[in-house]
């Protein structure tokens, strides 16, 4: 099944999709993210799915506006393609090569659920920064809850996928990573989303041999083709990044877990690291960027012009003291 989120006559409503592009909404669902808390995984989505045989059919999606599919609970967003890695490095902070560290374990940083856009809203450039850059990934949605689970248990609590854009401000992030934290503001104003949620069995098709999806990738930008990859040159599985996050703590129904970018392309900072130079150009006001996952769709989006960032001052130089007055 695909399922949507959208908004019709102000309100939002989840529906599956059908293949004309008919929307059928799942009754009283208005929260994808609260189906899938309600738990059960993909079995329930599929009881809720077979529910709309008696209901009639809703708009069309040309009819409506796509909201992005779910509201994560959290985002987890790992870096799990090797080519990706050495460019954007090499772009971002001069290093060259992979860190030995990468190669022992999925490693993520948590990203900002609270900031998700949909699949064809605009994207404010955040503020204080003129180097913007998208990230063309894929997400895993979980979709029952699991604490040190195996590889091979964590597939069963995959419910589902969906395309996942991380808006990268690189000058904000190449600024930030000097302090050793993480990329901060770098990576804390947009992240797009959809344009569905696509079950897990939909996906199964495109599965080789040593359990990766094979699916093609396409980035561009203002229409022209700058990145293509398949999602099977990741160097984990899904079901393997599941396993390392749920180590030690829980994943929950609609927690969201990015692949990292692709290679080849998968965003600009890659390509200027590879050429030594910022070609393409970093994104500006009136630039659309159109991601498209075979399996899943296309996510299309425009960049606008962000507010001024608030000004917060500088450290002031002070004496330290143990001594309370």
């Amino acid at each position: 099944m695909r399922l949507a989120t959208y908004e019709y006559h102000d309100r939002p409503q989840v529906a599956v999709v059908a293949e004309d592009g008919t929307l059928r909404p799942l009754p009283g669902v208005h929260s994808l993210t609260g189906l899938l808390a309600e738990g059960g995984g993909l079995p329930a989505l599929f009881d809720a799915g077979s529910a709309l045989l008696d209901v009639p059919a809703g708009p069309h999606l040309s009819q409506v506006r796509l909201l992005a599919p779910l509201q994560p609970s959290t985002v987890r967003d790992f870096v799990t393609f090797e080519e990706h890695v050495e460019g954007v490095r090499r772009s971002v902070d001069g290093a060259v090569g992979v860190p030995e560290q990468w190669y022992a374990a999925p490693t993520f940083y948590f990203a900002n659920p609270y900031a998700v856009y949909g699949p064809y809203d605009d994207i404010p450039v955040p503020p204080g920064s003129s180097v913007l850059d998208f990230e063309l990934e894929v997400a895993a949605v979980i979709g029952e809850e699991g604490r040190d689970l195996t590889p091979e248990q964590a597939r069963d609590h995959i419910v589902g996928y969906t395309i996942f854009n991380d808006w990268s401000a690189r000058d904000l992030q190449s600024a930030e990573m000097k302090v050793g934290l993480g990329p901060c503001k770098g990576k804390d104003t947009a992240t797009t989303l959809g344009p569905y949620l696509v079950t897990a069995d939909e996906m199964e098709k495109y599965r080789d041999a040593d359990g990766f999806l094979r699916l093609a990738l396409t980035a561009e930008v203002n229409g022209e083709v700058v990145g293509e990859d398949l999602l099977s040159n990741m160097s984990w599985t899904f079901e393997e990044m599941v396993a390392y996050a749920s180590r030690g703590t829980v994943v929950r129904p609609g927690d969201v877990l990015g692949s990292g970018t692709c290679g080849n392309g998968g965003c600009l900072a890659e390509l200027w690291g590879l050429r030594g130079r910022q070609d393409p150009p970093s994104l500006k006001p009136g630039d659309t960027v159109t991601l498209t996952v075979e399996g899943i769709g296309s996510v299309s989006n425009t960049v606008v012009a962000g507010p001024e960032p608030v000004p917060v001052p500088l450290p002031v130089a002070r004496r330290r003291t143990r001594e309370r007055p």
